[in-house]
């Protein structure tokens, strides 16, 4: 009997489509989920490895928005926002190093945010996490309106 619960349950699973790590299927987050799991490498800006800004790029460059290289050239760019006015799309910024600005990610609600974590590579966490709460420092929107409708439209 277990071994039909564990089955079924499975089964369930594979075909839920819960192999995703989001609940909704905005062209952002398809984009997000589609590099989920890619290996952290310094400097890296390919599906073979990202930093967290080159993940950054990566993912804006689908929604045909430029920007900066660098996470604290990023932090620099777009309109200032508190953490209360975080929408979908939105820039998070760290200081992980002590010496400013060194670590980004893209916020995707509900607290959470999507970054290329030198331990974890690309995965989400939540701006809730002791450490990531510690070293919180600023968020940016970057987007145009006709961005942001582009990236919360549903996928197909």
């Amino acid at each position: 009997m277990k071994k039909i619960v564990v089955l079924i349950s499975g089964l369930v699973l594979l075909f839920s489509g819960v192999g995703s790590a989001f609940a909704s299927n905005t062209k952002l987050n398809v984009a997000i989920d589609e590099v989920m799991g890619t290996p952290y490498k310094y400097g890296g800006t390919t599906t073979e490895g990202f930093d967290c800004s080159g993940f950054i790029l990566h993912i804006f460059d689908q929604f045909s928005t430029k920007l900066p290289r660098t996470s604290k050239d990023q932090s620099e760019t777009g309109i200032k926002v508190t953490k209360s006015e975080l929408i979908p799309g939105d820039l998070v910024f760290f200081n992980t190093n002590g010496k400013g600005i060194s670590h980004a990610g893209i916020y995707i609600g509900d607290g959470k945010f999507a970054h290329s974590a030198s331990s974890k590579g690309v995965s989400i966490s939540k701006l809730s996490d002791t450490y990531y709460e510690k070293r919180y420092v600023t968020a940016r929107r970057i987007t145009t309106v006709e961005n942001a409708e582009e990236m919360m439209e549903e996928a197909h």
